[in-house]
């Protein structure tokens, strides 16, 4: 049931009645999927996209790139569950390219950013060099848009 898990993707919020219609199967079905799923960890939660800036907290996210040295028998593996293990880390991401694990953290301040890649990430063994990248403003995520464009005014000139 594939259209389910993306149906729920765009829109957890969406009730039984509605899913069941909107993949034609009965809702005692679609509950039971969606409870196996849960077991499963195929589903691993459920969360809102807020836009902080419209009620004004304000916080700071960060991506950070990390070169690591792999273990030699469980490769990034170890290395990357030391760093999902903090609080701080929203997400996490094994890459291909010049750098080896992406990071993305939040805090309150640049300093509290600064003093997590510099107090905790960097002195991890393994970790050979970080690089961070401060994230200044979100368009869209997660195929939301944060700030709907508003219509352009163009100033015309008749000459």
């Amino acid at each position: 049931m594939e259209q389910l898990l993306e149906l729920l993707e765009q829109d957890c919020t969406m009730g039984i009645d509605q899913l069941a219609s909107a993949v034609g199967k009965p809702e005692e079905e679609v509950r039971a999927v969606i409870q196996r799923y849960e077991k499963e960890r195929v589903i691993l939660g459920y969360k809102a996209i807020v836009d902080w800036d419209r009620v004004r907290k304000e916080t700071v996210t960060a991506l950070i790139e990390v070169n690591v040295t792999p273990q030699s028998i469980d490769g990034f593996d170890r290395i990357a569950e030391r760093i999902y293990q903090y609080d701080e880390v929203e997400s996490m991401y094994l890459m291909s390219g010049s750098f080896d694990l992406t990071v993305i953290i939040s805090g309150r301040t640049l300093r509290e950013v600064a003093q997590f890649v510099g107090a905790r990430l960097a002195p991890i063994q393994g970790v050979t060099g970080t690089a961070t990248h401060f994230i200044l403003k979100k368009y869209k995520e997660k195929h939301l848009v944060f700030r709907p464009q508003e219509p352009e005014e163009r100033e015309y000139i008749f000459v």
